[in-house]
């Protein structure tokens, strides 16, 4: 399998599957002398693990990391930087029905069709479980650009959105959604009950906010950090829409509306509005860069759904094992991970290139 590398300078690879013994990363590029310990680490993992409210799965993970090369007397010598996390609570018996089955709407056919075998525990190298690498990787890439502010909360669950008059970023800290508006995250808890309750799931809409990127960060029409981040978000697990900015909703303005006006600033201009998300021509504007992600409901479901098995026969299929029920309420950490890991090569490239 290819591709499970991301990144120029600052380069991820993640390995590991859902249900085998452990998975990891590793990170290649960061910067020498950089403070770098397990607990810096630890804290965004900890935001994403499993099992830390009703409205996630079940599965118990701890999701310690271990720092295996890259790091000496607590800081980055410029080599790869080798983490793992151990899996703990497996439960592959929970898949044994669907070993010669597809899921509908999972990745199970697809693989078959391209690599003639899968690993249907958990959904092996396709199974969000991946991601957890991804946050480790991420606090790498926030350590190389301490001056940006990153930070993703969830905006909409189903067809509930936000009031975005009520938007505080403490509020998100305070309920197990990454929700800013209290009111909300109230009735997000209620709707996924039943939800939960009916064996059902539901999408939900990520929003991400990066303040502190200077100006002059990415490359006009092949290197466009707007392109890129839209790349590495679209490759986080049931995420089906990315936009940047104002979005798929700066088709309805009109051009008058849509120009983000300049005046003159203390420190350089001062925008009036921010409808391109901090991006233009692909570089940055020294703008908040803000990007929402839709993700689709959860494919494990309880209800019967049909389906084909290897041999081609027509079956109906009810996923087993321990799901959530809205995969966004575990997303904004992922979110923030994919988004640091752009943004920290992108300073990388920048600087590499005008100093």
């Amino acid at each position: 399998m290819s591709h499970n590398t991301f990144g120029h300078l600052f380069r991820v690879t993640t390995w590991g599957e859902s249900h085998g013994p452990a998975l990891g990363c590793v990170v290649d590029g960061c910067p020498p002398g950089i403070e770098l310990t397990e607990a810096d680490i630890q804290v965004f993992l900890d935001k994403r693990k499993p099992g830390t409210s009703k409205h996630v799965t079940q599965r118990r993970e701890s999701d310690t990391v271990k720092i295996l090369s890259g790091v000496f007397e607590g800081f980055t010598t410029g080599t790869p930087i080798s983490l793992m996390i151990e899996n703990e609570d497996q439960r592959s018996k929970d898949y044994g029905e669907i070993a010669h089955a597809f899921r509908p709407g999972h990745a199970d056919y697809a693989y078959i069709a391209k690599y003639g075998r899968r690993d249907y525990r958990g959904g092996g190298r396709s199974s969000a479980r991946e991601t957890a690498a991804r946050v480790a990787a991420g606090a790498i890439a926030r350590k190389v650009i301490p001056q940006v502010q990153i930070r993703a909360a969830l905006v909409q669950v189903g067809p509930h959105a936000i009031d975005r008059t009520q938007w505080d970023w403490a509020e998100a800290a305070n309920n197990p959604f990454f929700c800013p508006d209290a009111a909300a995250a109230a009735h997000w808890d209620q709707y996924l009950d039943g939800i939960r309750k009916a064996g059902n799931s539901t999408g939900a809409i990520v929003e991400v906010e990066a303040e502190g990127v200077p100006a002059g960060w990415g490359a006009p029409i092949y290197g466009k950090i707007d392109a890129e981040l839209a790349a590495a978000l679209m490759s986080i697990n049931a995420a089906k829409g990315v936009e940047i900015g104002a979005g798929f909703a700066s088709a309805s303005l009109t051009g008058e509306e849509n120009a983000d006006e300049m005046r003159a600033g203390n420190d350089g201009p001062t925008f009036l509005s921010n409808h391109a998300g901090g991006v233009l021509g692909g570089i940055s504007t020294g703008q908040p860069v803000i990007a929402r992600v839709a993700f689709k409901p959860t494919s494990s479901i309880l209800t019967p759904r049909l389906t084909l098995n290897e041999a081609g026969e027509e079956v109906e299929l009810r996923t087993k094992g321990r799901h959530d029920p809205c995969v966004g309420v575990r997303a904004p950490p992922v979110v923030e991970a994919m988004t640091a890991c752009v943004l920290a090569d992108a300073f990388l490239r920048h600087r590499g290139q005008v100093g």
